[in-house]
C-alpha cells in the first residue's frame, strides 16, 4: 500500500499498476489476490470492460512464484482463426513456405511465466477445442513438430461477457468453462463501488501531476458529485481518459468536470441520480441502500483525506469520534487501510 495514497495496493513493480479503491465489492477482489497467486491453479476473470481485468491478473502473476518470468497478454479476439494455432504454438522449419526457422509463439514465451487470454469469449469453435486440449494436456506441438513440449505456464482468461449465456446459447464449451473456471472471480463495475470514483480520480490526479512535472491539482466540489453520481458505463478507463483530458487542459490548481464532458446537459447534471437505484428491490429497501452506500463513501472519504486518523476524520464531519468509530464499525470500514502518518 502507497504512502502517498491510502486507498492504494501496490502489488507489484512499477510497471504494475496500484488498485486504488476502499468500497466493500472492490476490497473483496483485492483480497483475494494474495491467495490467488499462492497457487498455480487457472483463475477466470469476469467484468465489464474497463474494470480492471488485466491489472488484476498482473498483481496475480507478480505475487506469484512466477514474478522473474514473463507476463504475455494475449486477445483472443485479435488473432484470426487461421492463424491460432501457429499463434498459439509456433511451428518448426520449413512447416511451410517461407518458415526458414523454428519459430516460438505466445505459450512459449510465457514458458515459466503467465499467460493472460483476455476476451476469451472471442475464441471460435476451433480456438476452444485447441484450448480446452491443452489445459487438458499441457503439451503443445509447434506445426510441423516432430515432438511435443511442456507448456510450463500459467493461465489467467478474462471476458467481459456473461459466458452462462453463450453456453446456453451454444456458443461457448461447457467443458472449458469447467476448466478455466477454477478460481472465478467476478470484479464489480465503478457504478457498484460507492466512493471509489472520487478516490480514483483524486489517485489519477496525482499521477498525472508527476507524469507531467506539474503541481497537484484538486478537484472541486461539483466535480466531485458529478463523478460520484455518473454510472461509468466504461469503468476505470472511461474515468481514467477523463481525468487525463481535464488535467491536461485545465489552467489553475482546480480540476473542475464540465457536465459535457460525461455527456450531460448542464441543466441535467444536477437531476442526475445520486447513486444507481436498484428499481427490482422495494422504495423501503432501495432507500435504505442508497442510504447505507452514501454513509460509506463518507466515511471512506473523510478518512482518505485525515489519512487514517480517526479523531481528525470525526472532526471534518462534525461528529464525536467515538459516534464516527461506531460508523466505522457499522460498515466495516478499517482505518488501517487508510493510514498514511501518525493514526489518531
Amino acid at each position: 500500500m502507497q504512502r502517498d495514497d491510502p486507498a492504494a495496493f501496490d502489488f507489484g513493480p512499477s510497471i504494475v499498476p496500484p488498485l486504488v479503491g476502499a468500497s466493500p465489492a472492490f476490497l473483496d477482489v483485492v483480497r483475494l489476490v494474495p491467495k490467488l497467486a499462492a497457487c498455480d491453479a487457472t483463475v477466470f476473470l469476469q467484468g465489464e470492460t474497463g474494470t480492471g481485468k488485466e491489472s488484476i491478473a498482473r498483481a496475480i502473476h507478480y505475487l506469484s512464484a512466477r514474478r522473474d518470468e514473463a507476463f504475455i497478454p494475449v486477445n483472443c479476439g485479435a488473432i484470426p482463426d487461421h492463424l491460432l494455432e501457429n499463434g498459439f504454438f509456433g511451428h518448426a522449419r520449413d512447416t511451410f513456405t517461407n518458415a526458414q526457422e523454428n519459430r516460438a509463439a505466445r505459450v512459449a514465451n510465457a514458458a515459466g511465466g503467465t499467460l493472460f487470454l483476455d476476451e476469451i469469449e472471442s475464441l471460435t469453435p476451433k480456438g476452444q477445442a485447441l484450448l480446452l486440449r491443452f489445459l487438458e494436456d499441457p503439451v503443445y506441438w509447434p506445426l510441423g513438430a516432430h515432438q511435443g513440449i511442456a507448456g510450463r505456464v500459467r493461465l489467467i482468461a478474462a471476458s467481459n461477457a456473461d459466458v452462462t449465456q453463450l453456453v446456453k446459447g451454444g456458443r461457448f464449451r461447457q467443458d472449458l468453462i469447467y476448466r478455466l473456471a477454477i478460481l472465478p472471480i467476478t470484479l464489480p463495475p465503478l457504478r457498484e463501488r460507492p466512493g471509489d470514483a472520487i478516490l480514483l480520480a483524486k489517485h489519477f490526479i496525482r499521477r498525472f501531476a508527476r507524469l507531467y512535472g506539474q503541481p497537484e491539482k484538486t478537484l472541486d466540489p461539483a466535480s466531485a458529485a458529478l463523478l460520484a453520481r455518473h454510472p461509468w458505463p466504461g469503468n476505470v478507463r472511461e474515468l481514467k481518459n477523463l481525468i487525463h483530458r481535464e488535467f491536461l487542459r485545465a489552467d489553475g490548481p482546480q480540476l473542475s468536470i464540465p457536465p459535457a464532458a460525461l455527456g450531460l446537459a448542464p441543466s441535467h447534471a444536477a437531476l442526475a441520480s445520486p447513486i444507481p437505484v436498484n428499481f427490482d428491490l422495494g422504495f423501503r429497501q432501495a432507500k435504505e441502500r442508497v442510504i447505507a452506500e452514501f454513509e460509506r463513501a463518507f466515511l471512506v472519504q473523510a478518512l482518505a483525506k485525515s489519512r487514517g486518523n480517526v479523531s481528525a476524520a470525526a472532526r471534518l464531519v462534525g461528529k464525536e469520534r467515538r459516534a464516527f468509530g461506531k460508523l466505522l464499525k457499522k460498515h466495516g470500514i478499517d482505518r488501517a487501510q487508510y493510514l498514511g502518518g501518525a493514526a489518531g
